[in-house]
């Protein structure tokens, strides 16, 4: 049976081919996620894949029958890179907005959202609910795109987003820093009950899996 492919609509936002991503690397473009075919190992790709690294670049390896698809210009040569429609935030910026604001911080911290409309719906529901910024992985998680973008209503503007390495670990230094995590799950207890000031993380899990159990505990 035939995989199908369904890639949200940001081609305006893509790098093909093996020389114009390598530039695009080698120049800092914020490259939210690269696409090499399954099997290219030559020297071309090598180095490509060595600067990837540097910059701290996710790397998907695909079938050539997926990059066909996302290929406008049907000549990818094995590669093919997806730019970041909007730049990053740190968490440093998170704070500095909460005590710019005279606010104890709030943070939304999601773990491993996929659907880039969610994404996007919940970035401008972090806005309306007085958040300072939201966290996301760097992995197996919808990045900045311009679907996200758009979806966000212009809450992007306003919410700075961060992302990270590990859910886990940045908890952790954030416990450090004096904040304490409330998990959404459908097994927790009813939210109005909770006390839910001071300086508090939410924790939003996957569409399907919900929180992680690492996460959870």
């Amino acid at each position: 049976m035939k995989e199908e492919y369904r890639e949200e609509n940001t081609t305006s936002s893509r790098i093909e081919g093996r020389h114009s991503v390598l530039e695009a690397l080698r120049a800092g473009s914020l490259i939210e996620r690269l696409f090499v075919q399954k099997g290219c190992q030559d020297g071309p790709v090598l180095t490509i894949l060595r600067e990837a690294k540097k910059a701290d670049v996710m790397v998907d390896f695909v079938p050539k029958e997926r990059l066909d698809f996302m290929s406008e210009t049907k000549n990818h040569q094995g590669v093919v890179a997806v730019l970041s429609a909007f730049a990053y935030s740190t968490i440093d910026d998170m704070f500095a907005l909460a005590e710019k604001k005279g606010e104890t911080p709030f943070f939304f911290i999601l773990d491993g959202i996929e659907d880039p409309h969610n994404l996007g719906a919940i970035i401008r529901t972090a806005n309306l609910a007085g958040a300072h910024g939201v966290i996301l992985p760097k992995r197996r998680a919808a990045g900045l795109t311009a679907t996200v973008v758009k979806a966000s209503a212009g809450a992007i503007h306003y919410t700075p987003v961060a992302k990270v390495t590990n859910i886990v670990s940045t908890i952790e230094q954030l416990k450090e820093k004096g904040m304490w995590f409330v998990c959404a799950d459908m097994d927790g207890e009813l939210m109005y009950r909770q006390n839910l000031t001071g300086p508090i993380g939410l924790v939003i899990g996957n569409e399907g899996k919900g929180v992680s159990r690492l996460v959870k505990e």
